[in-house]
């Protein structure tokens, strides 16, 4: 884990701007890919900064148009909001564009859009389309740039604002950061997701009986189908030693156990955050699962997920999507 910032006995850590640097880094691929989207389409070389300053209307129009029209597409990155939850393609791109020309899609574009939409009867898309590549060329003389390292610093203010919309999840949203960081660090390594088509990470907790999985990805396959899932929960536990602990060990294996005899060819990762648990119990746990990310820290101290259990996150995902490694087979059921 990064190290605390304290001056003069007070904690003064940015643990947050930690989180959200590490979300906005992971939107390059998707930066990337419009950029050469941008280029096949216009059949130019260039930035896609020096293309976004020197394209006419016309062609900004066209070379929008063929990243919407991508959606459903193989080995195509994926944009996200504040707490890492994807957006789907189309409102990707809605977003990506409206920050690239400093707009506020949501608050303040979104209503225009669906002014234009009533009065010319064109369909959202096309109408968004037009717009952007309309103010895209009124505005360019404003903007400085459009280069990566400028709209990083958008991507940041942009997150904050949402992951502070979202109460309640800050837990999730340490966990989604991490797995979109391991999965964006194989796709900008490979340009692709390995066995798969594509990946989508799921936008709500998933329930399997009783059992609730904060953070799911659906692995897809050439057709786009989940064929595949991984499910994550996110164990905590405020209270040490005793009953307690077992009952913590017990939940996990339950929620472990239920989601195997669902479906054994989902892949398991559990994310524990416990003070002083057993090693033992950590074995035993480790063994039921594909991959086991655990904290010896109190939940209030789970503010990141730190490098270590971030590369053995990174190494195991890059596993799985290069098809080195199936689920663990299924447990017997305790009596």
């Amino acid at each position: 884990m990064n190290k605390k910032l304290i001056i003069s006995g007070i904690d003064i850590t940015h643990s947050r701007l930690v989180e959200l640097t590490k979300l906005a880094d992971q939107a390059k691929p998707f930066y990337n890919w419009i950029e050469s989207r941008f280029q096949k389409t216009l059949s130019r070389k260039a930035s896609l900064d020096e293309i976004l300053r020197s394209a006419s209307k016309v062609e900004i129009h066209e070379a929008i148009a063929a990243c919407y029209s991508a959606t459903g597409e193989k080995n195509v990155p994926f944009l996200f909001d504040g707490v890492g939850r994807s957006y789907p393609h189309t409102k990707a791109c809605y977003y990506m564009f409206s920050w690239l020309i400093r707009d506020a899609p949501q608050q303040r574009l979104s209503p225009l859009i669906q002014r234009i939409t009533k009065t010319s009867k064109k369909g959202k898309t096309e109408a968004e389309a037009e717009a952007l590549a309309e103010l895209f060329f009124k505005y360019r003389v404003n903007v400085k740039t459009f280069e990566w390292k400028a709209i990083r610093e958008v991507l940041i203010d942009r997150l904050e604002g949402s992951r502070r919309s979202i109460r309640g999840h800050e837990k999730e949203a340490i966990v989604r950061t991490a797995v979109l960081v391991s999965i964006q660090t194989f796709f900008e390594e490979n340009g692709n997701y390995g066995v798969y088509s594509r990946v989508e990470l799921v936008d709500k907790q998933v329930m399997i009986g009783n059992e609730t999985y904060d953070v799911s990805v659906n692995l897809m396959d050439g057709h786009g189908q989940p064929v595949q899932r991984i499910l994550i929960p996110i164990k905590t536990r405020e209270t040490e030693g005793g009953g307690h602990a077992h009952l913590f060990t017990r939940d996990i294996k339950s929620a472990m156990n239920t989601a195997k005899f669902d479906n054994a060819n989902d892949y398991l990762i559990v994310v524990i955050v416990a003070k002083n648990w057993s090693e033992r119990e950590k074995g035993n746990i480790r063994k039921m699962v594909d991959h086991a990310a655990i904290f010896d820290l109190s939940p209030n101290e789970f503010v990141e997920f730190g490098d270590d259990e971030q590369e053995k996150l990174n190494g195991f995902i890059k596993s799985l999507l290069n098809g080195k490694i199936t689920p663990k087979p299924l447990p017997e059921r305790e009596g």
